[in-house]
């Protein structure tokens, strides 16, 4: 034995091979050291924790004023007979998590529900009532007929 190098006695052995067994890939004996999963899920609780929302806006009174006084005047134009197109933005809340975010949608508008307090777009493509939208969660309506009616501060 050389004591430079310790194994040069074994060194040019052939590799023991089972008789009973197939030689196993690169590939599956790579599989059997990757990455183990030990808590499933925890992955998706990391990126779900990390998602930001944001918290719905009280708005001032004033502002919830000149909303209502909006969805006044929108109710006398659809009584009179048309569909004003607006845009509205609004809270959408978050189903798995305290928050929400904030969307727009943009369509005709087909009624003004005061009992419910909804607003309901017409669907163009088939013809009847499309998406519904709390009042209470909409924090602007911009439209052709509120050109002279607008607000800045939120």
């Amino acid at each position: 034995m050389n004591e430079y190098f310790p194994y040069s006695d074994i060194i040019d052995l052939p590799h023991h091979q089972a008789e009973g067994r197939r030689h196993m890939s690169l590939y599956d004996r790579a599989a059997q050291f990757s990455a183990f999963a030990a808590l499933s899920g925890y992955d998706d609780m990391i990126t779900e924790t990390g998602r930001l929302t944001e918290e719905q806006i009280e708005l001032p009174e004033h502002i919830q004023e000149e909303l209502n006084n909006k969805f006044m005047l929108l109710n006398a134009i659809i009584e009179a007979g048309y569909r004003p197109e607006i845009k509205v933005t609004y809270f959408v809340p978050d189903k798995t998590k305290e928050g929400g975010s904030y969307e727009s949608y943009t369509g005709d508008v087909k009624r003004v529900d005061s009992t419910y307090r909804t607003l309901t777009f017409y669907d163009k493509e088939r013809d009847i009532s499309g998406k519904v939208i709390d009042i209470g969660k909409i924090i602007s309506v911009e439209g052709e007929y509120f050109e002279d009616y607008r607000y800045t501060d939120v």
